[in-house]
């Protein structure tokens, strides 16, 4: 790939950009899915080596085409773009060092839970229905590459835990049905309407499908999966623990915190906010006249009945009311808001066991999907009502949906940066907006209060446990433990969170780490600007011209700080 050396440099840079994200989308058909790019919805990604090769060889070749363009004399957007994109690429290029793609499959995502794709996807006509039954007619071969891949990443010992491992059993026999319409895969036609003409056929072509090839597919990759990965997975926890697995952690704290933070100091900045936020819970416990240790007090949020929903439906209700007692408040603290708008959804029962209490799954691109805040309903009994209110505050508003769909809608943007993912800042922010929910009126109960508290104190324990499981070579018991005695939340969520860490080192450090950087240029803005501080404008800076790394992030406020500081009233 070579620039074109006759156009103008920013006309070249825009060529560039548009063949790669093309290329990108031709590549992950799933990430295609994902942002709205709807070409690709009948395909599945190629995972052979020679695939990979290539991709590796076209990210060079687009590095090498990007440092030919000069990126002096480019528009000031176009230059941050020309940086941001370089970024990207040396990162990837970086990346190349490592299989990274071995560890493709982790607890919660992976081969076991596909089904779930069809949430992504548009199911709203026959026509509709007949690029996802295309899609799942590739899905055999899909998963035989998925085998193979496997298959090298034993081959070169880059395995996940075994016990980590023996947790996809469960979603993967959920796939194993005698039945064919009790399949995850029929759910989308089981809804379909009966007025269709089509339907009765769509049904039947979805079940012959699903017995002939489907379900003998799942088989196959079960077999394969008990008999020649699970037996061959590590016993140990850490990513360190594997060839170049120190130098793989390192790559990826960069890669997820944008910063150069060694472990170490991760792992002391961890402790420090475990020690200071120790001592805000001792207060809120104190002002409730509880006659005991803070473990004592934990356990008691952790088994009063008086703190959890009866059943599935109310809790979702309360997720819902949460939501929409937040959205009015957001003018107070939002000059600009997203136009698209958000749902609550509750998260699929293939993942639900093996996942967090929530996620966020953003709009596409196209118009046709909003985004959606996932909710976990199983076992309620353990889900505190105390942290709805942060919780949303993290996934939907002001949180996830706001940052994100906000990015997605500046189309002067290419589109590599609308659909940026950069989760020191992405992660940052929605951990930054779950303190935004005491000024829009929220944790007026003090136990809600400490809601807010206990997924602050969530997340410093995140840089203790990461860095100490992968860096330090915890066990996943001490992590656990460590997790247990800071943090009031109940045992499944601290289990699930303790093993999805361990499946994907390092990301879980970039939500404090870009927090505290948040943090520490809003209080630098207040006290530079003084009486010129606007909380609204501070917060459209952030956001504006979306995500980004958190050292690029810092420029750009330091710009609107000197922007403000110099203008004049009127």
């Amino acid at each position: 790939m070579t620039s074109d050396t006759t156009s103008s440099p920013a006309h070249a840079l825009q060529a560039l950009l548009d063949a790669t994200w093309a290329r990108d989308m031709a590549a992950d058909p799933l990430l295609a899915t994902y942002v709205g790019e709807t070409a690709h919805n009948a395909a599945w990604p190629d995972l052979s080596p020679a695939a990979r090769a290539a991709r590796q060889a076209a990210d060079r070749d687009a590095l090498a085409a990007l440092q030919a363009i000069p990126r002096e004399g480019l528009p000031e957007q176009e230059a941050l773009t020309h940086a941001l994109f370089e970024r990207e690429l040396q990162g990837r290029i970086q990346l190349q060092d490592f299989f990274h793609e071995a560890y493709a499959i982790t607890a919660r995502e992976g081969p076991q839970s596909l089904n779930e794709l069809a949430e992504l996807m548009p199911l709203d006509s026959p026509a509709d229905l007949r690029v996802w039954l295309q899609r799942l007619r590739g899905l055999p071969a899909y998963l035989a590459q998925f085998q193979a891949l496997l298959t090298e990443a034993v081959s070169r010992g880059h395995t996940q835990p075994r016990f980590l491992m023996e947790r996809v059993l469960t979603p993967l026999d959920a796939q194993l049905v005698d039945e064919p319409a009790a399949s995850p895969f029929f759910s989308a036609f089981r809804a379909l309407p009966d007025a269709w003409p089509d339907t009765p056929a769509l049904r039947e072509e979805a079940l012959a499908l699903i017995r002939e090839q489907i379900v003998p597919a799942y088989r196959r990759f079960r077999a394969f999966f008990v008999d020649l990965y699970l037996s061959a997975c590590r016993e140990s926890h850490g990513i360190w623990d594997t060839p170049q697995g120190e130098a793989y952690y390192a790559n990826r704290i960069a890669h997820h915190t944008s910063t150069a933070l060694s472990a170490e100091d991760i792992h002391q900045i961890g402790l420090a906010e475990v020690a200071r936020i120790q001592g805000e819970m001792q207060a809120v416990m104190a002002s409730l006249d509880f006659g005991g240790s803070l473990q004592d007090f934990f356990e008691w949020l952790r088994t009063d009945p008086r703190f959890y929903a009866p059943d599935a439906d109310s809790l979702f209700a309360a997720y819902v009311l949460a939501c929409k007692r937040i959205d009015p408040e957001l003018p107070k603290l939002f000059g600009t808001l997203p136009r698209t708008p958000y749902g609550v959804r509750p998260i699929p029962d293939t993942s639900a066991p093996n996942t967090t209490a929530a996620y966020y799954s953003g709009p596409s691109e196209d118009g046709r999907r909003a985004g959606y805040y996932y909710v976990n309903l199983y076992r309620p009994e353990m889900r505190p009502l105390y942290e709805v209110e942060v919780l949303t505050t993290h996934e939907a508003v002001p949180g996830h949906h706001l940052q994100i769909a906000l990015a997605q809608e500046q189309g002067t943007l290419p589109k590599f940066r609308r659909f940026a993912a950069y989760n020191g800042y992405l992660e940052g922010w929605a951990l930054y907006a779950e303190r935004l929910g005491y000024e829009l009126g929220l944790y007026r109960d003090p136990f809600s209060h400490f809601g807010q508290l206990t997924y602050d104190m969530w997340r410093a324990v995140r840089l203790v446990v990461d860095t100490g499981i992968h860096a330090m070579r915890w066990t996943r018991e001490e992590a656990i433990a460590y997790f247990r005695a800071h943090a009031a939340k109940t045992e499944v969520d601290i289990v699930n969170e303790i093993d999805r860490y361990i499946g994907w080192p390092a990301q879980a450090l970039s939500y404090k780490i870009g927090q505290l950087h948040m943090l520490a240029l809003r209080s630098r803005a207040e006290q530079t600007l003084g009486d010129r501080f606007d909380l609204r404008a501070f917060h459209d800076a952030v956001l504006a011209g979306g995500a980004v790394p958190l050292d690029m992030l810092e420029r750009r406020i330091d710009a609107w700080i000197g922007s403000v500081a110099v203008a004049r009233p009127g």
